[in-house]
Parts: C-alpha cells; structure tokens; sequence
C-alpha cells in the first residue's frame, strides 16, 4: 500500500523547550489512525507541521509525497482538516458556508456546486442546506465541519477531537460516518475519548513526552506496546524450587526481554511474572521450564485494555512535561487530559 504520510525523526523546540524530540511513523492509503497521547504530548504539534500551520526544527514529513516545507501549499491542497473548534459562521446558512470555503480555495463555480452536492450526500446533511450554521445542534454542526474539510476531495483527513461534546446518538452517528469517510481515504483521528479509537480506527498511535511510545493495530494494541509483545507466565516447582530472583534473572536473559514484572506470588512456590520482550517470547518461556527442571501453571500473551496500556505507557508523565503552544495551564484548553469514561 502507498505511503500517504512519512514522518522521520521529527523535531520541534520552541527555545529550551522540545515538543518533539524525534518522532517517525509511516501512515498507508487508506489507514484509519488514532492518535493518543497526554497533554503536551506533542499530537497537536506534530498536526501542525502535518498541515503547513508550522515549520519543524528538525527531521522531516511528508504528505502524499510532497514535503510539508518546501511544497505546503501541494501538502494542503491533499489534505482536509477540521480543528476541535470548527471554524463555521454562525450567521451563515450552510450552502453559503461551504459555498464560501469553495471560492477560498479558489474552485470554479460549476466545481463548487458539484462538490457542495458530494458532501451534502457523504455527510448526510442535505436537509440542513438552507438552514443557518447557528440554528443546528452540535452533531449537524460537526457534520458541516467534516463537509468542508472534504470539499475539495482531498486524500487525507485530519480529524481534531470531532465527537468532542457530542451525545451518545451524535458521537455513534459521527463515528459511522468517520468509518465510511476512511473507507477511500488515509484519516489520523486525535482524541482523547479512548472508546472513540477502539470503536473507529485501524491503528493506534501514542505520543508521549514529544516521542512514539506505542504503534500497533487496534486489535494488537492490548498485547503490544513501545513495539514489544506482552506475556504472562506462571511456575511451580518441579524437580527443582527456584527462588523468584534467579527466575526473573533466567528469564531476563533471554534474548529480546525489556522488562521483567514479578506478580504476587503465593505461599506454596508459585512465581508469576509479565515479560515485555521485542518478539514473541513464549516458545522461550516454555523452553525455561523444560531446562529448569519447573511445572509451567501459565503461558498466554497479556492482553490490556487500550486505556491499561495508556495508562503504563504515560502515567506520571504530566509532571514536568513540555507545554505545547496554545495549552492553557489548567487543561482547558489545547490538548485534554483522557476522558476513557466518556462515551
């Protein structure tokens, strides 16, 4: 599959401070992609330099391979944006908004007329045509958002918090229509609401502290993190008792082992641990009992909730971190804490 977009090595410092120490991903035609992170994770940074608002300190990206520096202006014609807070007029009837979007990016008139119809119909907002921006509910109103993020057919979406305030009805209505939206285009989805991902994208990206720590399909997502594999294992004496030290040593030394867990270990000698390795290691893990002389109570691939790994790969990271422009320090503003209990 074609890359669409090609981030390598990433940099982003505003004086002293790096919003983006390095980062790299490749997203293909026709991904759907959910971008987590923290705050001052770097996300909305690294959107920034994606459409062209921003240039990068260092590293460089490209956009259905045209560079997001030297041909911003070929890298925004290929892509469609819509920010958290859509920029719509209120006192605008909805035809005329798009109508409008149309002529700034300087389509012919009989283009316009063909492309506000496409929307209307992708966006399901035909009926709402003729009724003021201002007069609509939140849900209609990022549906407009979406329809002039797609007037001019690009490629690539880009998609800022868009069930953001939504209620149930408009955030699963939203959500079909981001699935069939991405069904012929490459869509990087940002949000704080873990569900909306698991529910709407191909793929999880997370940022955290101005680099990837995690990048992995949604249904992988729970047994992989920071490109390793998670397994649990337990033993129990055999022809030989073991302490929990020299196991966690024995299994530490296995080739492609990141981290090493012990878990609660019970009274009659027991010992479980959770490995991280680079690869799946559970061959090796089972080989461990047979040359140890051990019983093997356990052996399965950890699989965690999309909100446990965020968790762990995150967790006491808001401390201390970079702020990123725009943030107001309270959160408020800019980028959000998670809200994994919304929905």
């Amino acid at each position: 599959m074609a890359v669409m977009i090609d981030v390598k090595g990433l940099r982003k410092d505003y004086g002293k401070l790096t919003a983006l120490g390095g980062v790299s991903f490749q997203i293909s035609a026709g991904e759907i992609v959910g971008f987590l992170g923290p705050n001052g994770a770097g996300k909305t940074t690294t959107m920034k330099i994606l459409t062209g608002f921003i240039s990068p300190s260092g590293g460089s990206a490209t956009v259905a391979g045209f560079d997001v520096v030297s041909q911003s202006l070929d890298v925004r014609r290929r892509i469609g944006y819509l920010p958290e807070n859509a920029p719509i007029y209120g006192e605008m009837r909805v035809i005329d908004y798009l109508d409008f979007v149309g002529r700034v990016r300087a389509m012919p008139e009989a283009e316009r007329v063909r492309a506000i119809e496409r929307v209307a119909s992708e966006c399901d907002i035909q009926d709402r045509l003729y009724q003021t921006v201002g007069t609509l509910s939140k849900g209609y109103r990022q549906r407009v958002g979406l329809a002039q993020a797609l007037l001019h057919a690009p490629p690539i979406l880009i998609l800022d918090e868009p069930t953001s305030g939504l209620d149930p009805n408009q955030i699963l209505a939203i959500r079909n229509l981001i699935r069939r939206i991405g069904a012929s285009r490459t869509v990087i989805l940002s949000t704080h609401i873990l569900q909306e991902v698991q529910a709407t994208c191909d793929r999880v990206l997370i940022l955290n502290q101005g680099l990837v720590v995690a990048d992995a399909p949604t249904e992988q997502i729970g047994t992989q993190e920071a490109g390793g594999t998670m397994a649990r294992v337990a033993y129990a004496p055999g022809t030989v008792r073991l302490e929990a030290k020299v196991l966690k040593g024995a299994i530490e030394a296995i080739a492609g082992v990141q981290r090493v867990e012990p878990q609660a270990t019970p009274e009659d000698g027991v010992h479980s641990f959770e490995v991280l390795a680079t690869r799946d290691i559970r061959g090796d893990l089972f080989q461990l009992a047979v040359d140890r002389g051990l019983k093997m109570l356990e052996l399965h691939r950890e699989s965690s909730s999309l909100e446990e790994v965020f968790r762990r790969l995150t967790l006491g990271s808001t401390s201390g971190q970079v702020q990123e422009p725009g943030q107001h320090p309270s959160g408020d503003q800019g980028e959000k804490q998670p809200k994994a209990d919304q929905n």
